[in-house]
């Protein structure tokens, strides 16, 4: 055939030029008999073999584990409504005798809270069930009467009627008559219509009993308080006041609790709530009575600093939460007085500071980084140190060999 002629080797030149780079030239085959393999070398990539896998594992276990990253701001939301979780027992206190309020400084007033998930369980003395929970109302049956009677009757105000109010069908009714001559309705069982709702009864038969509250409520995001206290609660001149009257006569309030949980906002990571688990036994009062033979109780005070939180996670899905500081007060009853409302308070006030965490995770480039990183650098260091034991060796058998060592 016509043509110039091909070269067998110019496919190959460039082989030539990339060899020349070769960083890791190899020993050839006819010289492996000059390597020596000694067993200090061999302990050496031994244990060089078990840290590297160690240190491998190590930094494995970083780059899957994820770390929290802390920012502070300033809350800018407006508006909003904040959850809060209440679960609380009373041991000592039945649960016909406590009313649970909730307000805040924006003027928002929720009484008895019973437009809430809140429930009441009742309790023996020794913390056993004496009934399935039931949800908040002070008073339950005297809606229920008040609804089966008569509406034409009219029931007696005991001298608390008004132009505006001439009749009283309920417990309810005689009780609010009074709170507007500002008069106390002492005696309840007295009243007709409290005898006939069985008001009296049930305060009577569960004497002795203990109380658990618990459940959710929405309140707005602003500083407020929630107490549990004794009595029939009612505003009246713009004062919150709570009806114990028809505790006269009765052992002072004991006002021991545990707060088995209070949390505000929705749990997130790493959420701790410093009130949970906290337990109070009621030390003895200076005296047993306030005015008018009401029975003492102290005023037990917690004053919540309550920071908005944010939480961040690996998914980019948030969770909007709060955390919480807290610093307890007593308050002993005042002798000859009625100044103090005895019960369980929690003073709540909003942080302007909103803490967001955020979950982060290495990249794994640094992870593949720290990886070589390791596996190099224990390499190198075991062959200095094979090539210094080594040397040491060699040195030895020489003067050994020559009668310098014994």
């Amino acid at each position: 055939m016509n043509g110039r002629p091909r070269s067998d080797g110019g496919g190959d030149e460039w082989k030539k030029y990339v060899k020349a780079f070769d960083a890791f030239p190899k020993q050839r085959e006819e010289a492996a008999e000059f390597f020596h393999r000694s067993v200090s070398g061999g302990v050496i990539t031994i244990v060089t073999a078990i840290l590297m896998g160690l240190l491998f594992l190590s930094e494995l276990g970083l780059y899957l584990k994820h770390t929290t990253r802390n920012t502070l701001a300033v809350d800018t939301s407006r508006g909003e409504t904040m959850a809060i979780h209440v679960d609380v027992t009373m041991p000592r206190l039945p649960c016909s005798w406590l009313s649970i309020d909730a307000m805040d400084v924006s003027g928002d007033v929720h009484l008895e809270v019973n437009d809430h998930g809140l429930y009441k369980q009742r309790l023996n003395r020794r913390g056993n069930v004496v009934q399935e929970p039931e949800l908040h109302e002070f008073g339950p049956k005297e809606k229920k009467e008040v609804k089966e009677k008569d509406p034409n009757a009219c029931g007696s105000c005991y001298g608390a009627e008004t132009d505006q109010k001439k009749c009283c069908n309920s417990c309810a009714e005689v009780r609010e008559a009074y709170r507007k001559k500002n008069w106390s309705l002492s005696n309840v069982a007295s009243v007709q219509q409290c005898v006939d709702e069985g008001v009296t009864l049930e305060l009577d038969a569960q004497r002795g009993e203990g109380c658990r509250v618990y459940g959710d409520l929405t309140i707005n995001k602003v500083a407020g308080n929630i107490h549990i206290a004794p009595g029939h609660s009612y505003q009246q001149g713009g004062l919150h006041m709570h009806d114990l009257t028809p505790f006269i006569g009765e052992k002072p309030f004991d006002l021991s609790h545990t707060i088995h949980r209070l949390a505000f906002g929705i749990e997130y990571p790493g959420m701790k709530n410093p009130l949970d688990g906290h337990k109070v036994r009621q030390k003895p009062l200076p005296i047993q009575t306030m005015e008018g033979g009401i029975p003492a109780g102290g005023a037990y005070q917690y004053y919540l600093k309550v920071v908005p939180t944010k939480y961040v996670t690996i998914g980019n899905s948030t969770i909007n939460s709060n955390q919480y500081s807290v610093t307890e007060t007593y308050k002993d009853p005042i002798p000859g007085t009625y100044s103090q409302l005895p019960g369980v308070f929690f003073f709540y006030d909003l942080s302007p500071v909103l803490v967001t965490f955020e979950e982060e995770r290495r990249s794994f480039f640094t992870f593949i980084t720290s990886a070589c990183a390791i596996v190099g650098g224990l390499f190198t260091i075991s062959g200095i140190i094979d090539s210094t034991v080594y040397s040491g060796q060699r040195l030895a058998k020489k003067k050994m060999g020559i009668g310098k060592l014994s």
